[in-house]
């Protein structure tokens, strides 16, 4: 049978042909292009096109042939992965699931991507007959809390939180070369470098661009050749708070996407990505807060210790502050 989707925070704003792409990778986008000529594929109950924009809160109609080839491409995923998706669970409730993801396993997945969290879901639903859903996105080199939800209604209220702000989440990143302001807020929109299917992003002023903004706080720092920065978004970007950072001289360590060679590690510090997401606090689905915080992934733990940062203990930089 045909499914309905309800847009999230993450996806918010994107076209509906990458919508698909993101959560329906097997299916072309030729394929794609003949459901919604028919209106097959519909998006608020209308018919739709693939450069339309889509906005939290909207509802797409997925065909159930679609749904059932989504379904047979995940049963196909090695049972391997079993195991490991559940031992990466820090929180569950009826409602909501919260992942400690590892650097280096896709949330989503993309081109020759095969084992992604999307493809592993169906393996956490236990006792639900629901299928689990995702209610926002990690880079794939970026480690830490991920949430979700366990229903559609879950994921309706997760996804309203994260667009009306009711939530804070906060990243620890370690950088190359220390902020000249030790706290702050960035202001620079931000677009795709080179337009459309770009997988880079640029400070910019263009038509296109979005607004973005991170606070920022330099908890502790060695000399001035490293910092630990927690990093807190305001507004949800692809690869906001690596491209910020690096606007302000200081790239985060292992990003030599937006560091080139300056994001260099040294010594017992490793050229991989070190951007964990520590925490979040968000309103939860039945009422209350919902908190929960990730340990560090061991590469950053490592260098956490060689450099003589405190790894846990560490107040909140942004308590007195806005919330997201």
């Amino acid at each position: 049978m045909a499914e309905t989707v309800e847009i999230a925070g993450d996806d918010d704003g994107i076209r509906l042909d990458r919508w698909f792409k993101r959560h329906y990778p097997a299916l072309s986008h030729g394929r794609l292009e003949k459901l919604l000529r028919t209106g097959q594929v519909r998006l608020d109950g209308k018919r739709a096109k693939s450069a339309d924009r889509v906005a939290i809160g909207q509802a797409i109609r997925v065909p159930p042939q679609v749904v059932s080839a989504a379904v047979e491409e995940r049963k196909r995923a090695p049972a391997r992965t079993d195991a490991k998706l559940e031992d990466l669970i820090l929180y569950m409730d009826k409602s909501v699931i919260v992942l400690d993801k590892p650097p280096g396993l896709a949330t989503q997945g993309g081109s020759g991507l095969t084992t992604h969290v999307d493809g592993m879901l169906d393996q956490i639903a236990f006792e639900k007959r629901q299928r689990p859903r995702l209610v926002h996105r990690l880079d794939r080199d970026t480690s830490g809390v991920l949430v979700i939800a366990r229903s559609p209604a879950a994921a309706a209220a997760l996804a309203k939180s994260l667009a009306q702000r009711d939530a804070s989440k906060i990243y620890w990143a370690l950088t190359r070369g220390v902020p000249k302001q030790k706290r702050g807020t960035i202001r620079a929109a931000l677009a795709k470098e080179g337009g459309r299917g770009a997988e880079r992003m640029e400070i910019a002023e263009s038509d296109d661009a979005k607004q973005a903004l991170t606070d920022y706080a330099v908890v502790d720092h060695a000399g001035e050749e490293f910092a630990f920065v927690a990093a807190r978004p305001l507004t949800g970007r692809t690869h906001q708070i690596r491209v910020h950072l690096a606007s302000l001289g200081t790239p985060i360590v292992g990003d030599f996407k937006y560091g080139g060679q300056g994001a260099r590690g040294k010594g017992a510090i490793a050229d991989r990505l070190h951007l964990h997401a520590r925490s979040i606090d968000i309103a939860h689905p039945d009422g209350g807060r919902l908190q929960v915080v990730a340990p560090l992934p061991a590469h950053m733990l490592k260098s956490w210790k060689f450099l003589g940062f405190a790894a846990e203990n560490v107040a909140d930089p942004f308590t007195a502050r806005r919330r997201t």
